[in-house]
């Protein structure tokens, strides 16, 4: 091999790269040793023949030479892929060059075990290992690596055994393999080292690479119409690539054989191609090591959301299916500690689940679900989906099997996934019931150990109160039909609300009062959250309610109120919203002399005093044995950023909504609550002005009369059987783990 010309061509493909949208995470790197190295890699597109050799060459500093096809070796092809370090399979020198370079360290090698591109991902039969390509044919992975690596490693040890034994056998050997120096390939080992490329998500569509294909080729075919919508798609539209490395397996140990040995410390002459007594022996070892490297393979696929919606698809027994049922069931397997049982995991699902449970901000759900309808495999119908069991069968045409049935594909590439598997098909069995019980639970419980550990890193003496305070809680009874989520405002804690929702309790609802991020500890931990933390945790309160009730209202005073308005405009299906003194418009004297305290800040950046920087604001709270007595700076911007966003969400808010705002509110300007009450959408929806003086309006003196509005439009909403008006006036769920 020419190294002008691999190097030049080398940087052909940086710079392809670079032009492509791939956005190519490499995990495991420490993973790859100093030595004669083969690299094992799985072959889902030809984008991974180009690019893989060149981060490879990047890590290792080494020329990167590959096999392929011999059919491929046509034409133009042939000069290029000589330049790029390819050799054609049917190459009569082909093991003697693998192995002359790798025992020299010239070349280390990129091998991929299924032999072929495996299209469809399926890869496992009846508990094996089993190719499946065109023509419904199939075969096992080869060992071609697994002998190569054997072989090299062979040679190793027996120049090493005859060096001083034999030194004119060992110059023979040397003179075979074109070797100047015999020391520097005795202190090297052989490795093979197992790699996984997975690509997130997989979409195939028409795109400019497929438009310019005709004009290019005539009449082009199935195959490669297939391949340039499948791959062009991945490089223009951009997906994510994760390359991870396993653990080397080193080729010394399987040569640990007495009859391998034997033939290693043989005194008579080996030529390369010679036939010798333990080459059977060493074919059983090949296959051994092909085993082991194709399990690590295969039990490295990054998995991500697709993975999961397509297997519960597959896994879910019955043919209708309920959306957020499937949602649930999903959220449960996302949420599993998947990384503890050895499964790796997208940096998506690294992150907070539960919005596949509320507004699926993220999209994950919504982008597979439009790629199941699109396919055929679900269609939508009144109440849920249906599922076509016949698209979860093998019969679509191997080169098609990207574009028409991607589903399957996907489902494919995690079933050897054995742990991952179990799981699923546990979760997907489950009576949807106790699905939503044991979401309640799962999420009860994070709420509460995150409060308890916040109050740890951040309880100050004198400044926090009692951690009651800041506990989350849950009141009412769990068979209620209708549940209400009700939010404490900035500042203050889930003790804010405690009255109303005691009312609201005894009116036959159940409650939870959620805690906001950095409240019910000290000012210190609000001011490292931001808005969206604050909303998170409404989420999470939404989850909660949704999962124990039929019919959900949402709630909140102050900054809660702004957060509940929030909830009403992303999710859909809510009975109702209530909002008591929202925040659009505010009037506090702290609030106006925030900007010149920004600008303050901002000075002493500049001249580098950060001590002088104004971080908090002395707050005087209505309330002190729940509110905080310093404001954070940062805290009042989040809370305008929020109601800014809030202001132009407004419009989506259909459910049946009540403002209600004090006249004489020192905080808030009713202003701000009737131009709230102005821009919800909702047909059915009230404003109620009251005559207080006080901003805190749902404690203290004639705040029954709060709670009765609240109460009333939220009956209105419910529909309650006489049968539970009977019950107990009301019961405080403990929140404790493990009492439910």
């Amino acid at each position: 091999m020419n190294n002008f010309a691999y190097l030049t061509t080398s940087l052909a493909i940086k710079g392809l790269s670079q032009l492509s949208k791939l956005k190519i995470n490499i995990h495991g790197k420490e993973n790859i040793p100093d030595g004669s190295i083969i690299f094992v890699a799985n072959h889902f597109t030809r984008i991974e023949t180009l690019f893989l050799p060149h981060h490879l060459h990047q890590l290792t500093g080494i020329p990167v030479w590959s096999l392929a096809d011999y059919s491929l070796f046509k034409g133009p092809l042939a000069a290029i892929f000589d330049k790029l370090g390819v050799i054609s399979t049917r190459d009569p020198d082909r093991d003697l060059l693998m192995v002359k370079t790798l025992l020299t360290g010239e070349a280390i090698w990129v091998i991929y075990p299924e032999g072929r591109m495996v299209k469809g991902k399926k890869i496992v039969e009846k508990g094996r290992y089993m190719i499946s390509y065109a023509g419904g044919k199939k075969h096992p992975p080869h060992t071609g690596a697994a002998t190569l690596a054997i072989r090299t490693e062979f040679y190793r040890q027996r120049l090493k055994a005859l060096k001083d034994v034999a030194p004119d056998d060992a110059k023979h050997l040397m003179a075979q393999f074109q070797m100047d120096s015999i020391e520097p390939v005795l202190n090297k080992r052989t490795y093979i080292v197992p790699i996984n490329i997975t690509y997130y998500p997989l979409r195939a569509h028409e795109n400019m690479i497929s438009a310019l294909l005709p004009k290019v080729l005539n009449d082009p075919s199935e195959r490669a119409i297939e391949e340039v919508m499948a791959e062009g798609t991945m490089l223009l539209s951009g997906v994510d690539v994760d390359i991870r490395f396993g653990e080397p397996i080193e080729i010394a140990k399987f040569l640990q054989r007495p009859f391998i040995l034997k033939d290693i410390a043989a005194t008579r002459r080996i030529n390369f191609d010679d036939p010798i007594p333990s080459r059977r022996i060493m074919r059983r070892m090949a296959l051994k090591i092909m085993f082991k490297y194709m399990s690590a393979i295969y039990g490295m696929t990054t998995v991500n959301h697709d993975h999961l919606f397509a297997s519960m698809l597959k896994a879910m027994p019955r043919r209708k299916i309920d959306e957020m049922d499937f949602r649930r069931r999903v959220f449960l397997a996302a949420t599993l500690k998947l990384n503890q049982t050895g499964v790796y995991l997208h940096g998506d699902l690294r992150k907070d689940q539960v919005p596949l449970l509320t507004d699926d901000r993220f999209h994950k759900y919504n982008e597979f679900l439009s790629l199941a309808l699109g396919k055929g495999i679900i269609e939508k119908e009144k109440g849920g989906l249906i599922k076509d069991r016949a698209k979860f069968g093998s019969g679509f045409d191997f080169h098609r099997m990207r574009i028409d049935n991607p589903v399957q594909v996907i489902a494919n590439e995690v079933e050897p996934l054995k742990k991952l598997q179990r799981q699923i098909r546990r979760i997907s069995w489950r009576p949807g019931f106790l699905v939503k019980r044991h979401i309640a639970k799962k999420l009860m419980n994070k709420a509460i150990h995150r409060f308890e550990e916040d109050y740890a890193i951040f309880h100050m003496e004198g400044e926090s109160k009692d951690k009651k305070v800041g506990m989350p809680y849950l009141i009412g009874n769990r068979l209620r039909g209708t549940g209400i989520i009700l939010i404490h405002g900035y500042m203050a804690a889930p003790a804010e609300v405690k009255e109303l929702a005691v009312y609201l309790g005894k009116r036959g609802f159940l409650i939870y009062a959620p805690r906001l991020s950095g409240h019910g500890t000290s000012p210190d931990d609000l001011a490292t959250r931001t808005y969206t933390d604050w909303m998170e945790s409404v989420d999470e309160g939404y989850a909660i309610i949704s999962s124990l009730c039929k019919k959900v209202i949402v709630g909140g005073f102050s900054t809660g109120a702004g957060l509940a308005l929030d909830l009403g405009a992303r999710v859909e299906g809510l009975a109702g919203v209530f909002a008591v003194s929202p925040p659009l418009r505010l009037q506090d004297f702290s609030v106006k002399f925030l900007p010149a305290v920004g600008v303050w800040n901002r000075c002493m950046d500049l001249i580098n005093i950060d001590g002088a920087k104004k971080e908090f604001l002395e707050n005087r709270p209505e309330n002190p044995h729940i509110n905080y007595f310093r404001n954070p700076v940062c805290g009042v911007r989040e809370l305008s950023l929020l109601m800014e966003s809030v202001e132009q969400k407004l419009p989506q808010i259909k459910a049946p909504a009540i403002v209600i705002q004090a006249d004489g509110d020192p905080i808030v300007d009713p202003k701000g609550s009737r131009k709230v009450f102005k821009l919800i959408s909702s047909e059915d929806k009230e404003y109620r002005l009251l005559n207080f003086n006080r901003h805190g309006i749902l404690l203290g003196k004639r705040a029954e009369r709060v709670h009765r509005a609240i109460g009333d439009f939220a009956q209105a909403l419910s529909v309650v059987r006489p049968s539970q008006l009977c019950l107990r006036p009301f019961d405080v769920v403990r929140l404790f783990r493990g009492s439910w």
